[in-house]
């Protein structure tokens, strides 16, 4: 099944919905997507989120820098309720002991959750409101902190693990066109090699892991573990179940 949305200045467009679940069912579709930048949005991709999917609500997990560098997004700009939640610190101290050779990958995401626990918890509580309406998920490529979010999210709420990785992996069939993007903007080369870019399934099954041997309880994925020590209570927890799932 083909899960790219497609739009004039948007890359790396996707609906989770579809998604099987661990106890049967599936994840909603017309929920969630996620993306790369909102940056270059034209007029007619502001109106097929807006008016065709019924965008109500944007996470930009970009850093303040970033933010400040680009500017509000043209879907802010007509409205939409962006929420700004940086997961970039300085710290990454938050990893198993695992050495100098840690996959750097795996390294960045666990550093997501050890330097801003609050703010990502605090996605979360965000897309589990009853009220919170279609919500998309965006950061600068929409694969690393993005995808990091949405794989917790998609582990939490009992989506198949193979599912989970497969899902943060996909972005990688659009790393080349999102570079294409950015250098001509730029009016620089394309890097030689974008393999240093990919996200590998590797990584993010990594993380997983690691979270269901510190968090992980009775067969429960350890991304909902995580959360719940972290400050998303129980009612949150199944609001987002209901918000993101059909039962089978």
């Amino acid at each position: 099944m083909n899960r790219w949305l497609t739009f004039e200045g948007l890359d790396n467009v996707r609906d989770v919905g579809g998604l099987p679940l661990r106890d049967g069912g599936v994840t909603r579709t017309g929920v969630l997507l996620r993306s790369a930048s909102l940056h270059h949005a034209t007029a007619a991709d502001v109106a097929a989120l807006v008016d065709g999917f019924g965008l109500r609500l944007v996470l930009d997990l970009r850093t303040p820098r970033e933010i400040d560098r680009d500017g509000p997004t043209p879907v802010a700009a007509a409205g939409v309720e962006t929420v700004a939640l940086t997961f970039i610190g300085e710290s990454r101290e938050y990893l198993p002991e695992t050495g100098d050779d840690t996959d750097p990958l795996l390294r960045n995401y666990l550093g997501y959750l050890g330097d801003h626990p609050t703010n990502v918890v605090q996605a979360v509580k965000h897309l589990a409101a009853p009220d919170a309406g279609p919500a998309l998920v965006h950061c600068a490529a929409g694969k690393d902190r993005t995808g990091t979010l949405v794989a917790l999210v998609l582990d939490a709420v009992g989506v198949e693990r193979a599912a989970v990785v497969e899902d943060y992996a996909l972005s990688a069939e659009q790393v080349e066109a999102m570079f294409r993007r950015w250098t001509t903007a730029a009016g620089i080369e394309m890097p030689a090699d974008l393999t240093p870019h990919l996200p590998r399934a590797e990584a993010m099954d990594a993380v997983l892991a690691h979270l269901d041997g510190e968090y992980g309880t009775n067969g429960t994925g350890g991304a909902a573990g995580w959360l719940a020590a972290n400050g998303l209570d129980d009612v949150e927890l199944a609001q987002l179940r209901t918000r993101l799932t059909t039962p089978g």
